[in-house]
């Protein structure tokens, strides 16, 4: 009799042991197999959330098949401890366990809000724009001036949101009295600013920061920066630059930088300022001039007087030999490079297209061929006028 009883407790026991072998192994192929989602969802995470709740909401919006299963292969791969708060992009059939890499990762939002502030030539903007899961597109839901001193209720509610990320772009040819300003003028940022950084010495990028950031420490994070990239693009120059130092290459790209936005014009215009510099003959760029009217402080928003054009300032190209004493802008690293590195070419002149700069410019070798180019935009502003 007993040795009945231990001979089916054994063949239970067995079959137990099967049975759950054979249910974790169903529940390891379900936690990586495509699960159900069927569109790109945004989940956000709150701080202090947990996985079972993510777990819960995951599988009331239809991205998991099990929410068991998710929690307890979240706790297998020693994962549960790791979560982040934040806005986080599913995409479609996405498993479990990318599910739970994505939200267990770096802690950087990767859908939801953003809020954008850009510091450019002309002001500041303050943009609030979301994120479409379905079409990995931004729609831009509020755009505001702060320095105006009025802020939208969809700002105010998007910095106290959890994971909404903050980016600060600085437009490449800005001036750094016009960073400066931007830091100013933004509620994102606290601490004071106690003069204005060297010309050319910021690096115009992107960057993530958080609300409250320290304006002193931003800019020397910029200086830093930009002075790694001067130091690499230095040491990769050719042996044709027309500059001999450092701080001559950063002059010569914060000019190339102001007359082109277009980047693939960027080496033609390092070409022509550097045959110009080889040959003696004078860099007669506009850019140099508004500097020297500004001295960097906003922008001249009209066209240059001839009394300006011959003003003799330390920056006036027309009237000056070589390069201007400082830069007249911040240049971003493709500026940098190009002045060190211009393309080779036999070009003097250029002059605009057409009146909008996106055109592009019309390069010349010969002042009869320059002085052709230049017909033909005056051409372009009479008929505009």
């Amino acid at each position: 009799m007993w040795r009945n009883l231990a001979s089916n407790f054994l063949t239970i026991l067995i079959v137990a042991l099967v049975a759950v072998a054979v249910a974790i192994g169903w529940g390891q192929r379900q936690y990586v197999a495509t699960g159900p989602l069927e569109e790109a969802i945004c989940i956000e995470v709150p701080r202090g959330g947990s996985m079972s709740r993510v777990a819960d909401n995951l599988y009331e919006r239809g991205a998991i098949s099990n929410a068991t299963i998710y929690r307890l292969g979240a706790d297998y791969a020693d994962k549960s401890d790791d979560l982040k708060a934040g806005s986080f992009l599913i995409q479609p059939g996405a498993s479990m366990e990318e599910i739970v890499a994505e939200i267990t990762g770096d802690g950087r939002s990767t859908c939801g809000t953003q809020i954008v502030y850009i510091i450019g030539v002309g002001g500041q903007e303050a943009r609030v724009r979301e994120l479409d899961p379905e079409t990995q597109e931004f729609e831009v839901t509020a755009e505001f001036d702060p320095a105006e001193g009025e802020f939208p209720d969809v700002y105010l509610a998007a910095k106290e949101e959890v994971g909404t990320e903050f980016l600060v772009t600085v437009v490449e040819g800005v001036t750094s009295w016009q960073v400066v300003e931007g830091l100013k003028a933004s509620d994102l940022f606290t601490g004071e600013i106690a003069e204005v950084p060297a010309e050319g010495s910021l690096a115009p990028d992107g960057y993530e920061i958080r609300p409250g950031a320290d304006r002193a420490a931003f800019l020397a994070n910029m200086a830093a920066i930009q002075s790694e990239r001067l130091a690499t693009a230095w040491e990769n120059r050719s042996p044709d630059t027309p500059v001999s130092t450092p701080e001559e290459a950063m002059i010569l790209a914060s000019i190339i930088e102001k007359e082109t936005a277009i980047p693939e014009e960027r080496g033609l215009v390092a070409s022509v300022f550097a045959n110009r510099l080889r040959q003696g003959i004078r860099l007669q760029t506009d850019p140099t001039v508004i500097y020297g009217v500004t001295e960097g402080k906003g922008v001249l928003g009209r066209g240059l007087r001839q009394s300006e054009l011959r003003a003799e300032t330390p920056w006036n190209t027309y009237v000056i030999d070589g390069l201007p004493p400082t830069p007249i802008a911040n240049p971003g690293l493709a500026s940098i490079r190009a002045a060190l590195n211009p393309e080779a070419s036999d070009y003097v002149y250029f002059v605009a297209k057409t009146l909008d700069p996106k055109d592009g410019h019309n390069f010349a070798v010969t002042l009869d061929e320059h002085n052709a180019n230049v017909a033909a935009y005056r051409a372009l502003e009479r008929a505009a006028e």
